[in-house]
């Protein structure tokens, strides 16, 4: 398949991976991923900026034989994550000559995971630039979004910006450039969502620096090409802003239905208070769309049924993800159902203690809950709805 020219002598040279599932192990895959490498031809030399995923090697170098590039003099890692390095060695044997332009702790990670030789790495300086002739690369790093090894390759002339995993999305394509849909909004907020949105005030930094640079294209490393900046540069700007949404995320994970009963019926009570919020199923909904909600709501309610003497261990993982994932809600609180007696709440609690919610009396219902337990849940509409008044909201 012949390369897609993206502009003077920039040319993608990527793959779509659309059959894989699972990302890092973790992540579900809707659409597939795209693996993005790029070819910058210049009057005296090329560079290849990040290259492929290890399983797809074999049908990289195919493409790149297919497009009869010739010499490659540099190959650019911007980040260690082998889904963007792991074809380096395969590079370096096809193109000998080859040495590898990258920062001192991508260089750490690919001589520790790929055993690329260190004579066939050249470490850069942040701001340094390369000359291929009528094109200059310039090296910025970018340590946070989301790797400390990540970096930036800004193609000066050509005002094009390689942002690597940053301003990504897990999307595939036929056409390399963005079309501005609402599927791809959803994919590129899930993305943010579940990689970049533990380092929110890094992502809110480097948005803001690649607004300044007012660039004319964005080459991530997943997903389509963006030719129109703003596109992605202002939803990024909502999605890091520090303000919440008026909304409440309502994970839960209901045995016999006692613990469903008080989310239902909470979430009801705080849809007449005017609050929007998100009840997830977290035995069989998808986790993805959770980390897009908690992207932006202002109040977290945990639900959980009790298994033995302590919570459900389906909410005790979500209770980590949440922590590790780092959302800017403000508020939480704690709602569920046990049987015979123990501890319900005390481990949720200590694992979103790193988030420094402020904590709504939670409440913890013997069996079904009753006239009275509905009545404390009017309260606890109550008390968020108060406290979503006392701040800012977006």
């Amino acid at each position: 398949m012949k390369f897609q020219e993206i502009k003077n002598n920039i040319y993608y040279c990527g793959l779509n991976d659309c059959d894989r599932r699972i990302f890092d192990e973790l992540i579900p895959l809707e659409h597939g991923t795209s693996y993005n490498s790029y070819l910058v031809k210049g009057s005296e030399k090329t560079a290849i900026i990040d290259t492929m995923y290890p399983p797809k090697t074999k049908e990289y170098l195919k493409r790149l034989a297919d497009n009869q590039i010739g010499k490659v003099d540099y190959i650019i890692a911007n980040h260690g994550e082998q889904d963007h390095s792991g074809s380096i060695p395969a590079l370096l044997e096809k193109y000998p000559n080859a040495i590898v332009l990258t920062n001192a702790k991508v260089a750490e990670n690919i001589k520790n995971m790929l055993f690329v030789p260190e004579e066939k790495i050249r470490v850069i300086a942040d701001g340094e630039e390369v000359s291929l002739g009528d094109k200059t690369l310039k090296f910025i790093f970018a340590p946070g979004v989301h790797w400390p090894d990540t970096m930036f390759t800004y193609i000066k002339e050509d005002n094009v910006l390689c942002t690597c995993d940053f301003l990504g999305a897990h999307y595939t394509f036929s056409d390399v450039f963005a079309a501005e849909s609402k599927e791809l909004e959803h994919s590129a907020k899930r993305y943010y969502a579940e990689i970049m949105m533990p380092f929110r005030t890094m992502s809110k930094k480097y948005t803001a620096m690649i607004k300044e640079m007012n660039v004319d294209i964005i080459l991530p490393s997943h997903g389509p090409v963006y030719t129109n900046p703003s596109f992605i540069l202002d939803l990024y700007t909502d999605w890091t802003a520090d303000a919440p949404k008026n909304l409440v995320a309502l994970p839960y994970v209901s045995m016999y239905e006692s613990t469903k009963e008080m989310v239902d019926y909470l979430s009801a009570k705080l849809n007449e208070k005017g609050i929007e919020t998100f009840k997830f199923d977290i035995v069989d909904d998808d986790l993805g769309d959770l980390a897009m909600a908690l992207v932006d709501a202002a109040t977290i309610v945990m639900g959980t049924s009790m298994v033995l003497a302590g919570p459900h261990p389906m909410a005790v993982n979500v209770a980590y993800l949440a922590s590790v994932l780092r959302p800017k809600a403000k508020f939480a609180s704690l709602i569920g159902s046990y049987g015979w007696g123990g501890k319900l709440f005390d481990l949720i609690a200590q694992l979103l203690a790193p988030l420094k919610l402020d904590l709504i009396e939670p409440l913890q219902v013997k069996g079904k809950p009753k006239e009275e337990d509905f009545k404390k849940l009017d309260e606890m509409a109550e008390s968020i709805f108060e406290k979503h008044k006392s701040i800012e909201l977006v």
